[in-house]
């Protein structure tokens, strides 16, 4: 404390807040004497409100701020809690403090290091009498002496809530940077007493900026250098090296936090400087049990950014399915549980044997027949042919070398590696040994692919030049390791440790770890980024080989079979099926550069009958179909499969492309990365569902009925189009798609509350909510609408977007088009947004006589029909409507904005 100045000793009396501070309160402050020294305490404490309620609380919230703020940080807790007391829900005590030297308690002029931090925190519960269930809240460093206090009272703890803290400072970590420039002896005192500076940078860490008032009743307690001595005190506390007089105290909580077993919950903004992702990872290692969500976009002041108090409530309401959380009325340990539920025991039992991933490289591996092929490999020089010998060797020596450098069981490797011959062996050596591959779409494009790859913390990297290049200049955790050796140089500027050639020989005489078990967590596969920041799926192994298992029962795939992959998880799964794969030459990113000449070539290589392309893919293999020689219509015509997904896939499509492929049957699966297949429709069904439509019917796309494995539910939209309605596969009734089985996801990664939200009011323990809506036919068919979040709520009612969008199409001048809503929900106008045929120039309004023709088709009233040269889509298939940002630019231009491209 000597670099602190004299201020940082005064001393002053608690007091109460001043009134009209933004959304506090004032009624539940109070003062507190603890302690043998007879101090006193603020705290926000909603006690006395429960005792007007006539209502007992369940437990009491013990919250414990950080350096620089105050129990205003809780403020929204505290009034949550009591109104929902209030309203007949859960009852919780809340008692938000001040720590002493700090907010509006007492000002001791003692120094407060760690160890007597915890020990006043424990005059406080004591002079409170706090008993029972007590979950400790903290957030910054009131997280570690929340947890102090957890770990010395395991008698009371009922669980945890952690904002974004740390316990343990990695030993291959340096401390943040503004907490290093903050501990400057010539800044320590000038930036955390003297001058409210270290205040101020934190309150500009909210995202977004707080506004004015907000700020104010942050800086409330601290307006002069006399208040802020617990500033600097608290940041001179940090124990930067094993000689600070806090660095034991810390080590015991760290050690400590292992052993508690109560229900814990981790609410993360990763935007923090301070305690980042890398925090999160250990305290992730230390409370494996513990339900975690990390808020995209937010910071360091998570409870500012986010509604973090709605969150930690529901969680302790145990409103999460399976979360463990500690809700008073949990069911007893013999009561039926959702899974026990006819359907899901049904879905269960249909799950095929599980055979592991690499089961079809063991049996194959002396096998000389082609395994896989590039076409245009990396290096040059296509195609590039490997065997299934060589592919199963090549599986087994990386697996070794991984294990030999240090990869172990459970380790996350994100694999930035285009798809081929490298990905697919990493990739399985990967799985053999028990890492969790991590695989994000280059087409996420660079802040996608940051957002996954730091989102998803992976302790290596492997990676062609490009990804490594990106991984070095942005910052991306994790080891590296090469798909190609390195000059020297370039290996150390890139930080690269080994190249995947390094690895065999490293590996020779390794044993491999035993095989994973079926249950353990496999992959974490991010979706792709069109309806919202990309989702990291978690698949254990089993339900991965579940996924092989539906395709090989579904579409006959299996030893023998020739694949077209030109979509990368069929070309992933192709060893797993025992068929053998080719990728197409194309821009991986850009399904659209996909060429019909490209296409037969990679048939033609192996001989394919089966065929997988995205819908934009298609679509130009279609349109460049006149460059087909002789011998490329011959390779088409002995493809007996082709199947198209990832968005609706037209009629006309479908058809245009099965007459490239006269001898094959034109199907298009309907799944997402959560359960890449559930529904498959064929040509002919949909052109039967199609004839069969009424004139009432709401439209849509047929995506054909459930595979054997899995069930299909709807959740019926209320007035507001929201998915509210007991799920029911009743035809007709339009809403949220519900699926179940065995080869559905495990969860999402670090996202706890997207987790609650997919399976809300679910039948069963395994089903999913899609975020699509659409409606079941009287035969069992499934037709897709559009997204939940499309859904356009007017003044006459709820519209959904594809049906619209169809009969839109049908006008003759029109190529594709976008249905969106305007305007506040529930009085939103419908407005249509067209691609012309001839394409037009510039975004604007339509021409008169294409309006007209617009309107005439659709039964429903439009407010506005635009045209513009291309509808915006999403990265990953270039196909699916990003209807969201169409209707900001609609929005943006029905109201005078300027005219740009959407």
């Amino acid at each position: 404390m000597g670099a602190l100045p004299a201020a940082a000793g005064a001393t002053a009396p608690a007091s109460l807040p001043p009134r009209g501070l933004d959304g506090l309160d004032p009624s539940f402050s109070r003062l507190v004497t603890a302690g043998p020294d007879g101090h006193t305490w603020h705290l926000l404490d909603n006690g006395d409100h429960l005792d007007r309620l006539g209502v007992e609380p369940v437990g009491t919230l013990l919250c414990v701020h950080g350096n620089p703020t105050w129990a205003y940080l809780w403020r929204r807790l505290v009034s949550q809690a009591t109104d929902r007391a209030a309203a007949g829900g859960q009852a919780w005590r809340v008692v938000a403090v001040d720590q002493l030297e700090m907010g509006f308690s007492e000002r001791t002029g003692t120094p407060r290091g760690l160890p007597q931090r915890i020990a006043d925190l424990d005059d406080l519960t004591s002079a409170l009498g706090l008993a029972g269930r007590v979950v400790t809240v903290g957030h910054d460093w009131g997280g570690v002496i929340s947890l102090g206090w957890a770990v010395d009272h395991p008698d009371l703890l009922a669980g945890a809530v952690l904002l974004n803290t740390a316990v343990h400072q990695p030993a291959h970590l340096r401390v943040p940077a503004p907490l290093r420039l903050a501990l400057r002896p010539e800044v320590l005192g000038r930036a955390t007493v003297a001058t409210p500076a270290f205040l101020e940078t934190t309150l500009a860490l909210a995202r977004p900026r707080l506004p004015r008032p907000v700020r104010d009743g942050y800086r409330a307690p601290y307006r002069g250098a006399e208040r802020r001595g617990g500033i600097g005190g608290f940041v001179a506390d940090i124990p930067v090296t094993a000689a600070h007089p806090s660095a034991a105290e810390l080590d015991r909580i760290a050690a400590g936090v292992r052993e508690l077993d109560v229900p814990a919950l981790l609410l993360w903004g990763p935007g923090d400087p301070i305690f980042g992702d890398q925090y999160l990872d250990d305290l992730v290692d230390r409370l494996p049990h513990a339900d975690v969500h990390r808020f995209e976009g937010a910071g360091h002041l998570v409870a500012e950014d986010v509604d973090y108090a709605t969150a930690a409530l529901d969680w302790l309401a145990g409103a999460t399915t399976g979360s463990g959380a500690p809700a008073a009325d949990a069911p007893p340990a013999d009561a039926p549980r959702p899974d026990d539920a006819p359907e899901a025991r049904e879905a269960s039992s249909a799950a095929p044997p599980y055979e592991p991933l690499w089961h079809h490289l063991d049996a194959q591996r002396d096998s000389t027949q082609t395994a896989l092929v590039e076409m245009a490999p990396a290096g040059g020089a296509g195609p590039r042919v490997v065997t299934w010998s060589l592919l199963a060797r090549r599986v087994r020596e990386l697996a070794a070398g991984l294990t030999a450098v240090g990869v172990r069981p459970g380790d996350r490797v994100s694999l930035l590696v285009p798809p081929g011959a490298d990905l697919t062996a990493v990739l399985y050596a990967c799985l053999r040994i028990g890492a969790v591959v991590v695989v994000a779409d280059a087409g996420l494009g660079v802040k996608g692919l940051t957002r996954a790859v730091r989102g998803a913390q992976p302790d290596h990297v492997v990676g062609a030049l490009a990804g490594l290049t990106a991984a070095r200049a942005l910052g991306w955790p994790g080891r590296r390791i090469s798909t190609t050796p390195l000059p020297p140089p370039v290996a150390r500027a890139l930080r690269v440790d080994h190249a995947l050639v390094d690895l065999v020989d490293a590996g020779r005489g390794v044993d491999l770890p035993d095989e994973p078990s079926p249950d353990e967590t496999a992959a974490v596969l991010f979706t792709s980024g069109s309806t919202g920041p990309a989702k990291g799926v978690v698949y254990t192994h089993r339900q991965l080989a579940a996924v092989a298992g539906a395709l090989r029962a579904q579409y006959d795939l299996g030893v023998g079979t020739g694949l077209v992959a030109g979509f990368a998880p069929f070309a992933l799964l192709a060893p797993a099926l025992g068929a053998r794969s080719v990728t197409p030459d194309m821009d991986v990113t850009s399904p659209r550069t996909l060429t019909a000449p490209a296409v037969a070539a990679a048939a033609a290589a192996v001989d394919a009958t089966v065929l997988f392309l995205s819908p934009a893919a298609l679509a130009n293999v279609v349109a460049t179909a006149d460059g087909l020689t002789p011998a490329d219509h011959a390779a088409l015509a002995r493809v007996r499969t082709f199947l198209s997904a990832g968005a609706p896939v037209p009629e006309h499509l479908l058809a245009a492309a099965g007459r490239l492929m006269p001898n094959a049957e034109p199907h298009t699966p309907y799944g997402m990365t959560e359960g890449l297949l559930m529904t498959d429709a064929t040509l002919a069904g949909i052109r039967e569902a199609t004839a069969a439509r009424t004139k009432g019917d709401p439209g849509g796309v047929c995506v054909g009925r459930p595979t054997a494995t899995t069930q299909v539910r709807i959740s019926p939209l209320d007035d507001d189009g929201a998915a509210t309605g007991e799920p029911t596969t009743e035809a007709g009734r339009t809403g949220e798609i519900l699926v179940s089985a065995p080869h559905l996801k495990d969860g999402y990664f670090r996202l706890h509350l997207t987790d609650r939200a997919a399976v809300r009011d679910v039948p069963g323990e395994r089903w999913h909510r899609t975020g699509d809506v659409g409606h079941l036919d009287a035969e069992g068919r499934l037709w897709i609408e559009g997204r939940l979040a499309h859904v356009v709520t007017t003044a006459d009612g709820v519209s959904t977007p594809v049906g619209l969008e169809q009969r839109v199409e049908s006008v003759p001048a029109v190529d594709r088009a976008g249905i969106v809503g305007v305007g506040p929900r529930g009085t939103q106008l419908l407005v249509a947004v067209v691609e012309t045929q001839p394409r037009t120039r510039r975004p604007g309004l339509a021409p008169a006589e294409l309006a007209d023709a617009v309107r005439a088709a659709v039964p429903a009233p439009l407010a506005a029909v635009l045209v513009v040269p291309d509808l915006p889509t999403d990265v990953r298939h270039n196909s699916k409507i990003d209807r969201t940002r169409l209707a900001r630019w609609a929005e943006g231009v029905l109201s005078g904005g300027r005219v740009r491209r959407p």
